[in-house]
């Protein structure tokens, strides 16, 4: 008889702490080894063993497979090589010339590829604002093959209620999606609100490290998952293994790095709400954002990107970042350190200048991914670069912040 007891289900905490931990019974190694490997030996004529060749399936790549769809708490999960191959390869769930229906204000790359789809008529795609529930309804009145949720948005951070939206993308037969990257399993569940798969950039906090790039698409149900990974091997769009592993290693502090990068996110945002030169900001965290008590209900934290939007357009982004030592201006995010981003001459300068400026990304608009260095050496660094972008500024321009949003 065994002395141990009945097993417990541990915490998501404990879960991504021990995501991958002893399981590499012959060895008992800790730490799971990488395996590099691209193809796998039959044991014999037509007797093929758990694994044949790297991009169909690999042990390292289904560790974290396992793990995020543990997190998740869906069925299972692929790997893909980057955040955008996972995009991709949702879109092999629908026919083609199917539709779609996505946010205006969406990712960048989201937007460029899904409007690539939509003028080379393999998708069809209306792309709409997503703070207008009539116009959204309206759009999901037509036949909709895949309802496509980003919450909260990138760079707005404007906060869309999964649950509702779900119930509606439903009714009208659609796959519905959720990009899940700015906030991962440890602040929102999607597929707990009626998602039925989730997207990520693992590349983002769940590695946490800049040092990878990658992506993953979790699936509710068994038969979604299968979709995924028959398209994924077909496709070749799987994750490599020392990605993986890199990922995997990254996970395991997820908790711990996201409780500072959000107590770092909302003293920064509420500092400048009302800072010399700071139009708006744009934090779920503060009282007065439109989707605060919605991100309060469905999120177990606000996030760590804190967008801005400071006076002078772009010649005040120009002096204010030239300023900044302890935010680098770089594009991507959740990396333990602090990057700085202008949206309209990086991460969404694909998109048609009209679109954007229609999606709210003008000018003067940056986004901070904030991260986990001391919070008084950020907040210095950020007051310097408001002073400095002030000084390149008529008197007039600077003012004070207009609103919270």
């Amino acid at each position: 008889m065994s002395n141990k007891s009945t097993p417990v289900t541990p915490s998501q905490v404990t879960q991504t702490v021990r995501a991958g931990i002893e399981c590499d019974d012959p060895t008992g190694c800790v730490v799971p080894p990488i395996h590099l490997t691209s193809t796998f030996a039959f044991r014999g004529f037509g007797q093929k063993r758990g694994y044949d060749y790297t991009r169909s399936g690999n042990p390292t790549r289904d560790l974290l497979a396992g793990a995020l769809a543990q997190l998740e708490l869906g069925h299972g999960a692929v790997v893909t090589a980057t955040g955008m191959a996972a995009i991709t390869l949702v879109g092999y769930l629908i026919p083609a010339r199917a539709r779609i229906v996505a946010p205006h204000d969406c990712y960048g790359g989201t937007y460029r590829l899904f409007d690539a789809w939509h003028r080379r008529g393999e998708r069809e795609v209306e792309f709409v604002n997503f703070a207008d529930e009539a116009a959204v309804r309206a759009a999901l009145a037509k036949p909709t093959a895949l309802l496509w949720i980003e919450t909260p948005s990138n760079p707005l951070l404007r906060i869309t209620d999964i649950e509702t939206f779900a119930g509606w993308g439903k009714a009208s037969g659609a796959l519905v999606v959720v990009d899940n990257t700015f906030l991962s399993p440890a602040w929102q569940q999607p597929l707990t609100l009626g998602a039925d798969l989730v997207v990520h950039s693992t590349t983002k906090y769940l590695n946490g490290h800049s040092d990878v790039v990658g992506g993953a698409v979790v699936a509710r149900d068994q038969a979604h998952h299968e979709q995924l990974l028959w398209w994924a091997n077909c496709l070749g769009v799987t994750g490599a293994p020392f990605d993986s592993f890199m990922t995997l290693r990254g996970l395991r502090t997820l908790h711990a790095r996201l409780d500072h990068h959000g107590r770092n996110a909302l003293g920064l945002a509420q500092w400048l709400n009302g800072q010399p030169g700071v139009k708006r900001v744009y934090y779920p965290g503060l009282p007065g954002h439109p989707g605060h008590e919605l991100a309060r209900r469905q999120q177990r934290g606000f996030g760590a990107i804190v967008s801005v939007e400071i006076a002078g357009g772009h010649e005040g982004v120009r002096a204010f970042v030239a300023e900044l030592e302890c935010f680098s201006l770089a594009e991507s995010l959740g990396g333990v350190e602090s990057l700085v981003a202008h949206p309209a001459t990086m991460t969404h300068a694909a998109m048609d200048p009209g679109a954007r400026l229609k999606a709210g990304l003008v000018d003067g608009l940056i986004r901070l991914s904030v991260g986990i260095e001391a919070f008084e050496d950020l907040q210095r660094d950020l007051a310097l670069a408001l002073e400095r972008a002030a000084s390149v500024l008529p008197a007039a321009a600077a003012g004070r912040a207009a609103a919270v949003c």
